[in-house]
């Protein structure tokens, strides 16, 4: 008989050591490590519940804790040796445990398994995840409202199709997104909830003969729930599915955002100005300032997408309970939680230091005709059914683009040409100011509704801090 894997925990059931390129092919350490902390904060916890219920002594407790806290400090100081041939980030953990206190380090692992200790590490983690990128949306969306009141009476041309549509506040228009973050701020909020339920104590799949009390083990690592089927607790993923779909929302609205900003900083549209610290040149063009922060982040977008489909894809083939293919969860997630933290943090960064050139929004406002529906609903208010003041205004703007005149351009005379009821009055609502001060009301693009929200906006970010 050959000599069996000494090393391994598992070991002892086995004839032969295991095949080197198994052993690097199934370990999962380099990137698992990650969880170090959480692993630590989850083994202190069953330790201190183990003692709690008389398993573990007071002083076998103590030793497990003091050498976790060594371990937790040589991984700080980058001087633990993580081994491949250890596997994962718990046995290294537990393996250095028991090298430095000696048996009593082997006594940690009673009334576990692997397979609820790493759904509890990856809850601990995406749990501590969620709240640092919910900070993120927050400092985002309290820049999207300052650039909101810096320019709530800043006109630009609103669009459809990328088509010229109607006059709106740039303020309005950062608002937008400002909504859209909200949603996705919820979304996590809600998402945290199904996260923070422990799996501990489901043990390999159907519990643990001894007498655990996983109510303390919840309080102590701070759980709001307990998982309630040990089936279930060991081999769902659903919750870091859930996390990643919500990532892969946020993605695609600062996807959208940035291909705004694309847009707006090239010299055919010349809206507005990114700093310098945020753009790149071209090694042969000169005069080349390319908006790489917006362009990258429209292009991570992708990247999210993908994982969410890796991880659906991964859970949709398995039966109950843990497999192996679980292991594949982690890297699409930790590059969610470090892609989507990272665009909003350069979000954060750069969006409150847009600069606006205004004349160009003002200049670009003013073409296309974008004050057409303002005076298709003056005729309406005049009693001309909607239909015909349709028909009406496309012929004045048929023939505005044949001798390039604006509405607000033509005289009086040239507009009765086209309907017998309009009157000096028109030219309140064809104006740039007339139409955008016209919508005031919830939700409306008026600069004072602007102002409003912005207010209601500060009061829901001030009350996430309290």
């Amino acid at each position: 008989m050959t000599d069996q894997s000494k090393d391994k925990p598992w070991g002892g059931r086995f004839s032969e050591a295991t095949d080197a390129f198994v052993e690097a092919f199934t370990a999962s350490v380099t990137f698992d490590q990650k969880m170090a902390n959480q692993d630590i904060n989850g083994s202190i916890a069953h330790a201190t519940m183990l003692a709690e219920v008389g398993v573990l002594t007071h002083d076998e407790k103590q030793q497990i804790i003091d050498g976790l806290e060594e371990i937790r400090q040589e991984i700080a100081q980058g001087n633990f040796n993580w081994s491949v041939s250890l596997e994962d980030v718990h046995m290294n953990i537990e393996a250095r445990l028991t090298d430095k206190i000696g048996i009593t380090g082997k006594k940690l692992h009673t009334g576990r398994s692997r397979n609820d200790q790493v759904a509890t590490d990856i809850r601990l983690y995406l749990r501590e995840a969620i709240d640092g990128i919910l900070s993120e949306i927050t400092r985002l969306q309290t820049g999207l409202v300052g650039l909101a009141e810096r320019e709530a009476d800043t006109i630009m041309p609103g669009f459809t199709h990328l088509q010229t549509a109607q006059p709106v506040t740039f303020g309005h228009h950062m608002l937008a997104w400002y909504e859209m973050l909200s949603r996705d701020y919820e979304r996590l909020v809600d998402c945290r909830k199904r996260v923070n339920r422990m799996p501990l104590g489901s043990a390999a799949l159907a519990g643990t003969t001894y007498p655990i009390n996983r109510e303390i083990t919840a309080k102590l690592l701070g759980f709001e729930g307990i998982s309630e089927n040990s089936l279930d607790g060991v081999s769902d993923r659903d919750f870091a599915i859930e996390f990643v779909s919500a990532g892969s929302l946020i993605m695609t609205h600062l996807s959208r955002f940035s291909e705004e900003l694309v847009l707006w900083t090239s010299a055919q549209f010349n809206f507005i100005e990114l700093p310098d610290r945020f753009c790149t040149g071209s090694s042969i063009m000169p005069q080349k300032k390319n908006p790489d922060v917006p362009e990258l982040v429209r292009g991570k977008t992708g990247r999210v997408n993908g994982n969410l489909i890796a991880l659906l894809t991964l859970m949709k083939g398995q039966p109950l309970a843990y497999n192996k293919d679980n292991q594949e969860d982690k890297e699409p997630l930790f590059d969610t939680i470090e892609t989507v933290y990272d665009c909003l943090r350069a979000y954060g960064d750069m969006i409150p230091a847009i600069e606006v050139n205004h004349d160009s929004m003002r200049e670009a406002a003013l073409r296309g005709f974008s004050t057409a529906t303002d005076l298709a609903d003056y005729l309406v208010k005049k009693g001309v059914a909607f239909r015909d003041s349709h028909e009406v205004v496309g012929k004045a703007v048929r023939y505005g683009l044949d001798i390039n005149k604006d509405l607000a351009e033509m005289s009086l005379e040239e507009l009765q040409g086209f309907s017998d009821v309009i009157e000096t009055s028109v030219f309140d609502v064809l104006t740039l100011e007339g139409s955008v001060n016209a919508r005031d009301h919830l939700g409306g693009t008026a600069p004072a509704q602007v102002k409003a929200a912005t207010v209601r906006a500060r009061k829901v970010l001030q009350a996430r801090e309290l």
